[in-house]
């Protein structure tokens, strides 16, 4: 019996770390860091634009805006369509005065006098270079749009900070008292 509980302890104490450690050092607790760091990348803006310029829609993409890439399409497709359908209308119209002023009795719009060819011809040129805008100013946006995105996604916001309406009553004239309470906890 004597031998177990021997065999036992020298395993205890064999089996204990601190056993055989030399002087105790007093070493101040140190702290974790209980928040997140997020690395930011500074050129993650620069790269969704710069993939947004190359190809329409890639930057929502690198972004992970899967969402936005059919709205880009669309908006840039719909602008395009009527640029082309405008543009076709515009040289109809002008080829058709065009042969009517050189005498051609193929007319294929026969119903219209000159003044009206000339209008149709200014109408549909107008509207030709509005849709020729729009094709651009989406294509801008689109650059935009990625760029933005980009630069806000790496933006903080947790609970740590917060923005919120307060009512708190004043002590001396014992009225409520509205305000505005900027909170940030480390």
């Amino acid at each position: 019996m004597n031998k177990i509980i021997f065999i036992g302890l020298l395993l205890f104490i064999l089996g204990n770390p601190s056993a055989f450690s030399q002087a105790k050092i007093d070493r101040a607790p140190i702290a974790k860091d209980t928040t997140k760091s997020i690395d930011i990348d500074p050129l993650t803006p620069a790269k969704a634009a710069f993939y947004s310029a190359v190809v329409p829609g890639l930057g929502q993409a690198y972004n992970k805006k899967y969402w936005k890439i059919p709205l880009v399409y669309g908006a840039i497709g719909t602008s395009l369509y009527f640029y082309l359908s405008n543009k076709k209308k515009y040289n109809q119209y002008r080829d058709a005065y065009k042969r009517r002023l050189e005498g051609y009795t193929d007319d294929p719009f026969p119903f219209l006098d000159n003044s009206r060819l000339i209008a149709g011809q200014k109408f549909y040129q107008r509207n030709r270079d509005l849709s020729s805008l729009f094709v651009a100013a989406f294509y801008v946006l689109n650059i935009i749009d990625a760029n933005v995105d980009a630069a806000l996604i790496q933006f903080n916001v947790n609970q740590n900070l917060s923005v919120r309406p307060d009512i708190y009553k004043n002590d001396v004239t014992l009225k409520a008292n509205v305000g505005l309470t900027l909170n940030y906890n480390f």
